[in-house]
């Protein structure tokens, strides 16, 4: 059985949501997850993988721009974002004690991928690998997150529907102490009279539950059973993709409209939490740098074409939020034992916008 997404419920988004409303809704990104799920060794976590120009032969260069509204967290490979513009490979996010193990197996996928062009060159990888916290439903001082894993995900990344809530590197967050995790969506638009898809992919683990709207309904005020901790205790990542051709620093300030997509739901953005945003395009490829002459030749929309693009972000970044949400179940929780993580209740959901 598919479970419904917040759509479904009837739930009235703004904007025009793309094919699939998922990140993948971009052409060339493909999406793949590893899910560990094993009680009896209270594990519950995972690697979520997002790799742009997936069927390319050779490792392109991703432009990118890159904003943290709080850095309690990591999101690795974001100096050489802010300084050079770009990335190169795919996205990883798992947990906070995951990052060393994903940010090895990805190098390894990506020297064995790429094998021809990391012998032939000189030429280095710095993976971009995220984190948020799963200690409350996993133990994650048990390292269960392997390079493997990571390997794993990437391996399994496809185009199409993104699977969301427990999986990946969300099966073991909790957002607005409800079940949060993975979750997705999308908007087509025209920029300067240009076709434009723009996704989004949240990895929800932040929030209190008082601090919970949707649309406008205070939600969280109007649900409070089952409540968990009553202070901010995650983070949670951002990743935005399109296909408009963007420059750098126009890809920092999409990344800064995350915050007003997450703030949105609710949140200020915690002391304790990292809320962290990595925006990129996949428009206009270009060879690595080492490869080309001195004069590189980039098309770029003029920012101040961008607004409509950016409240596509902020309403993307939302709705992800609230599928995040809507996409999950029960689970009973690690640290402390014996308590359970409640799905938010998607009947009473439905029912505040009929």
């Amino acid at each position: 059985m598919t479970t419904p997404r917040a759509r479904d419920l009837g739930l009235p988004f703004p904007g025009t949501p793309g094919p699939l409303n998922a990140i993948t809704d971009v052409a060339g990104i493909h999406v793949g997850c590893t899910t560990l799920t094993d009680p009896a060794r209270a594990m519950r976590t995972g690697v979520t993988a997002i790799v742009p120009h997936a069927d390319a032969a050779q490792p392109v260069p991703v432009r990118a721009g890159q904003f943290s509204l709080n850095g309690n967290g990591e999101m690795t490979g974001t100096h050489w974002i802010q300084d050079g513009g770009y990335f190169v490979g795919p996205v990883c996010i798992t947990n906070t004690h995951g990052v060393g193990a994903v940010h090895d197996g990805v190098t390894r996928w990506m020297l064995r991928r790429h094998a021809g062009f990391y012998r032939d060159n000189h030429a280095w990888f710095m993976p971009v690998v995220a984190e948020t916290y799963d200690g409350v439903l996993n133990d994650i001082t048990a390292m269960h997150v392997r390079p493997d894993h990571a390997i794993d995900a990437l391996n399994a990344a496809a185009p199409g529907p993104v699977a969301e809530g427990a999986v990946g590197g969300g099966n073991g967050m909790i957002a607005y102490e409800f079940k949060g995790g993975t979750g997705t969506s999308s908007r087509v638009l025209q920029v300067g009279g240009r076709d434009v898809t723009l996704g989004a992919l949240v990895q929800a683990n932040h929030g209190i539950r008082p601090w919970l709207n949707v649309l406008g309904q205070p939600v969280g005020r109007l649900m409070p059973e089952g409540a968990l901790h009553g202070a901010e205790m995650g983070s949670i990542i951002v990743v935005l993709a399109t296909d408009a051709p963007l420059s750098a620093l126009s890809l920092r300030h999409l990344a800064r409209r995350a915050a007003l997509g997450i703030g949105r739901g609710g949140t200020p953005g915690g002391n304790n939490s990292g809320d962290i945003f990595l925006a990129f395009s996949v428009a206009d490829p270009q060879p690595m740098p080492q490869l080309t002459g001195p004069e590189i030749t980039r098309t770029e929309i003029n920012p101040e074409y961008l607004d409509l693009l950016y409240l596509a972000a902020v309403e993307a970044v939302e709705e992800a939020v609230v599928n995040a949400l809507v996409a999950a179940e029960d689970v009973p929780t690690v640290k402390p034992a014996g308590k359970v993580c409640r799905a938010i209740d998607k009947d009473a959901l439905a029912a505040l916008f009929r």
